[in-house]
């Protein structure tokens, strides 16, 4: 689970030093490809086969997917790792706090709200362009669970994900194309590009599928809160960027809330 999270933040430290080359829209991109390849190689999907009734929560979940990790990757660009993946991480929490109507769940939603007011108060420099972003990162994420379980239920095991993946890299084919004829990629930007990929898409989806035979789903959850505090401490390491005492707080805060839910649920 420490490598699978680690990983996923690194990834997308790794990809933001591309964005001066290739943007967010094409590191997004070539993420795509890489987790279609992945994804293809494990699901093995048999798109013949398919019904209407399974390709449509798959053409839905290909587009969210997509959706997803652009905004974020433009989130990151404009408010940092750390905000971003905190805002992200609204998604399951909503999720996870409307599924139970226990008054835990209320404290533990009022907690995040604050920690997201704290976040999101004016200032001066306050970039709400990327706040935006960063809740429809969350909007998207939240839908993605959702369509992920129809999809679950339609599609034998991984074969639901894997055309969702295909298809979404499709959809980002021609994207790729334009970007890499108005801004030819070096070998670096393109090296960070597909590094991103490989991170933040092979090595979490291949370590979670481990992970979940070993651990229980509401453990596996619970450890998921750390991740806006990973994104923030690898902001800060490899590209240096800085949250002050307030904003730690607040990611502390939607931190706190998720596991406090996940706890009080398993007990």
């Amino acid at each position: 689970m420490v490598g699978s999270a680690l990983s996923n933040q690194t990834g997308a430290a790794i990809g933001s030093l591309a964005f001066p080359v290739l943007g967010p829209l094409g590191v997004v991109a070539v993420r795509q490809y890489v987790a279609a390849l992945v994804l293809l190689a494990v699901g093995r999907p048999r798109l013949r086969s398919f019904t209407w009734p399974q390709w449509w929560p798959v053409l839905l979940l290909a587009v969210v997917f997509g959706t997803m990790n652009l905004s974020l990757y433009t989130a990151v660009a404009r408010i940092g790792l750390g905000l971003a993946v905190t805002l992200e991480f609204l998604g399951p929490l909503a999720i996870a706090l409307t599924a139970s109507r226990r008054p835990v769940d209320a404290c533990c939603a009022l907690i995040a709200g604050a920690g997201v007011v704290v976040l999101m108060r004016p200032q001066p420099s306050a970039d709400y362009m990327g706040m935006g972003l960063g809740i429809l990162a969350a909007c998207c994420w939240a839908a993605y669970i959702v369509l992920n379980r129809v999809v679950g239920r339609r599609v034998p095991g991984a074969q639901g994900s894997a055309a969702a993946a295909a298809v979404s890299a499709l959809l980002f084919l021609p994207v790729g194309v334009v970007v890499a004829l108005r801004h030819p990629p070096t070998a670096g930007a393109a090296g960070c590009a597909v590094a991103a990929g490989v991170l933040s898409s092979a090595v979490p989806y291949l370590a979670d599928l481990f992970t979940l035979r070993r651990v229980s789903a509401p453990a596996f959850g619970l450890f998921m809160s750390v991740n806006p505090v990973l994104a923030a401490i690898v902001g800060l390491i490899v590209l240096g960027q800085r949250l002050g005492g307030t904003e730690w707080a607040a990611i502390g805060a939607v931190v706190a809330a998720n596991a406090v839910s996940i706890a009080a649920g398993r007990r």
